[in-house]
């Protein structure tokens, strides 16, 4: 079975976007809704972390750098600028549709082995990444038109 790869895969990039709502809602806390709320779903990310031990120890787990890769490609050092935002948003998005997926496959194989608990699991934190998602493209469609437009 491979399911340890995608274990730790999500293992990791959930950590990988806790790590990063919480540098972006540092980097951003002049902007009193980002700071917040990158805050508040940062912990949902830090509890999917631990709330996958279960599955971590049933399945095992890969150690994968994919996730670190990707964050460190998309965070290389923090942005200023009127685009900042937007594009720190982006990649917090991108992060967020990596472990959207990695929920989806792990669901098939969940469904494959008949096992509940990891169905209950991959589904239920799959809703809380997909508002996570819809809550960066909320903010991405809010800080678009004054980054592009009226830019300086």
């Amino acid at each position: 079975m491979h399911i340890g790869n995608y274990l730790g895969i999500l293992h990791r990039s959930e950590q990988d976007l806790a790590d990063a709502f919480k540098t972006i809602a540092d980097h951003h806390g002049d902007e009193p809704d980002v700071y917040n709320m990158c805050k508040f779903l940062a912990s949902w990310s830090e509890e999917h972390v631990g709330d996958i031990k279960p599955l971590v120890d049933r399945y095992s787990e890969e150690k994968s750098d994919e996730p670190d890769r990707l964050k460190q490609s998309l965070f290389e050092q923090p942005r200023s600028g009127s685009l900042a935002l937007v594009r720190d948003l982006h990649d917090l998005w991108l992060l967020a549709n990596e472990i959207h997926l990695c929920y989806i496959i792990l669901l098939q194989a969940a469904r494959a082995l008949r096992d509940l608990e990891m169905e209950k699991i991959c589904q239920q934190f799959d809703e809380q990444t997909e508002r996570q998602i819809l809550w960066l493209l909320t903010r991405i469609k809010q800080a678009a038109p004054q980054a592009l437009v009226v830019a300086a």
